[in-house]
């Protein structure tokens, strides 16, 4: 089976920050929509409920990848017109200069571009130039005057980047990887898996960046007996990273989580993914991330705890416009999901 890129372009091209997951979510809806019964919670997570053929009572997999990506809000518009934003997510400032960005009105999308408000470089002391950047200097310019500003853009509207899906070499590189693929993921891999004895229940969360609540939510409200997390995760195997520290590495295969620091994956289940792959002869990484968190932690500590884990996909150039996935990798975890949808009711994850 090969990718389906126009969904991954139309996933990672869509704009929705954390709150404001519109377009993404009616995408899910649509392709999800004719395999499963399809629901929309109270905060906005898409609950796609794909019924398994086992004798009930069948176990409940919760399957967990994020919409929201990491953007803006308007927070000020100054008497020039220009736009002063408030983060939402882990933004570093060292990224974002000279950047294209949209923001969504209630009439719909504007262009703009982001830029630094600081002194030409030759005007700048030496103190100046070593200080480093902060989020609260940069601002948006619409190229309009204030009151054509004010008339169309509200406070609290949405600011995402704009960059474009985009093939180089074997990878692909777009401004929302970070989740989109693993949306991507999810929905390939339902729809790749054949008969399954497990009820499986693909949430397409909101709000992950700003503390993993849509998927507690939903987890609450669904009860699952396993929790699997789709997101992706650090490939630093690039100039300036020690060895040591690359935490995966692009084209050696999907990532099975061992930690991050939101959880410790369950070992059963961990073990299980692994004969999983190894079975099938599915190139596989293990992954153990020092700093970073992912829905399975937002949902792995309720209802007195649920075996929990997360499958990522490598990326580099992580939270930047240019978050960069491997098409083998990217192949190996729809694989792997989709295989531990069809097996996953053996696991035997009792201590």
């Amino acid at each position: 089976m090969g990718l389906n890129l126009p969904l991954l372009k139309r996933l990672t091209e869509s704009h929705g920050v954390p709150g404001c997951e519109d377009d993404i979510r009616q995408i899910v809806k649509d392709e999800l929509g004719g395999m499963c019964d399809v629901s929309v919670d109270r905060m906005g997570s898409v609950i796609c409920l794909k019924s398994g053929s086992g004798a009930a009572p069948r176990k409940k997999l919760m399957i967990a990848a994020h919409m929201d990506e990491i953007g803006f809000v308007v927070k000020y518009i100054d008497d020039k017109g220009f736009i002063r934003l408030n983060p939402l997510g882990g933004w570093d400032p060292r990224q974002m200069f000279s950047q294209r960005v949209q923001v969504r009105t209630k009439d719909g999308y504007i262009p703009g571009t982001l830029n630094y408000g600081t002194k030409p470089k030759h005007l700048l002391s030496d103190a100046e130039m070593n200080q480093g950047p902060k989020i609260d200097n940069f601002f948006v310019d619409l190229g309009m005057p204030a009151d054509q500003v004010r008339e169309r853009v509200a406070i609290g509207d949405p600011v995402t980047m704009d960059r474009p899906l985009q093939e180089i070499g074997d990878c692909l590189t777009n401004k929302a990887m970070d989740d989109r693929v693993a949306v991507y993921v999810m929905i390939e891999a339902v729809r790749a898996a054949k008969a399954h004895d497990v009820d499986v229940y693909a949430v397409a969360t909101v709000q992950e960046e700003i503390g993993l609540r849509g998927a507690s939510a939903a987890g609450w409200a669904i009860e699952p007996d396993i929790v699997v997390a789709i997101d992706i995760t650090l490939a630093n195997d690039i100039p300036g990273v020690p060895a040591e520290d690359a935490v995966t590495r692009l084209g050696e295969g999907t990532a099975i989580k061992i930690m991050d620091s939101s959880l410790i994956c369950h070992p059963k289940v961990v073990a299980h993914f692994k004969a999983i792959a190894e079975k099938h002869g599915i190139k596989h990484q293990m992954e153990i991330l020092p700093r970073g968190g992912t829905d399975a932690g937002g949902v792995q500590r309720l209802h007195g705890g649920l075996p929990a884990i997360t499958l990522s996909i490598p990326t580099r150039y992580v939270h930047t416009v240019n978050e960069t996935v491997h098409k083998d990798d990217l192949q190996a975890s729809v694989d792997l999901m989709a295989r531990y949808i069809e097996e996953a009711h053996q696991g035997s994850y009792d201590y």
